[in-house]
């Protein structure tokens, strides 16, 4: 559970608001950093071909083999390397989904190893797990590999799988096994302040949604 009422300005400071949608244009990405701004969120999170942007004040964040994982552990590398060097400061990073249901964890580690390589220690790095495709098993065992990769986040999903998004049972799992060493962004699929708020209280730290103003109206603000 949160340790303090979660008001309209502290959520909002938990979120990445986010446009990963393929028809994006640039003028898409300019109303999504002006909304972020009038929204007071605490970043955005873009595909890294739109970099880079004038988003002053906010952390950016891309993502990188996103979203089906199956990129080439030295393209994905490449790929985040390339949008650190355009402005991103964080990457969120799509796992070999694959390997994790094959059970083959040392392909997950060397896979976030590259990638962790490729922008160096100073990016905030988030690993993609797709929750809703993996056992409880692999979860934790793909959150292992994260933190021994030396990760700073592991999260859910990338909103594009079928199996479906964030669950509150994923993230309480992901949480309970980073034992706050890490941090844990839930997304996919959370439209609803009711939807943040399960997601908060099960353990999320971040939260990635596209519409945010909806789910930020839900929440009162400071008294």
């Amino acid at each position: 559970m949160p340790d303090a009422p979660l008001t309209r300005d502290r959520v909002a400071q938990m979120v990445d608001h986010t446009l990963l949608k393929p028809e994006a244009t640039p003028a898409d990405v300019d109303a999504l950093i002006a909304e972020a701004r009038d929204l007071g969120v605490y970043a955005i999170c873009v595909s890294p071909s739109m970099l880079p942007v004038r988003a002053e004040g906010l952390a950016v964040a891309a993502v990188a083999g996103f979203p089906s994982g199956k990129h080439h552990s030295l393209i994905k590398g490449a790929e985040a390397r390339l949008a650190v060097e355009q402005g991103a400061r964080e990457i969120d990073m799509v796992i070999d989904v694959g390997a994790a249901v094959a059970g083959d964890y040392n392909a997950v580690l060397a896979d976030i190893l590259t990638v962790r390589e490729g922008i160096g220690d100073a990016t905030v790095l988030k690993v993609i797990l797709e929750t809703a495709a993996l056992s409880d098993e692999a979860i934790v065992e793909c959150c292992r590999a994260a933190e021994l990769a030396g990760a700073n986040f592991v999260k859910t999903s990338t909103g594009f799988h079928p199996a479906g998004g964030a669950t509150a049972a994923a993230v309480r799992l992901m949480a309970a096994t980073v034992g706050g060493r890490l941090g844990v962004k839930a997304s996919g699929g959370i439209r609803t302040a009711d939807a943040a708020r399960e997601m908060i209280e099960a353990g999320a730290t971040r939260l990635g949604l596209s519409g945010t103003r909806a789910v930020l109206d839900g929440f009162a603000a400071a008294g």
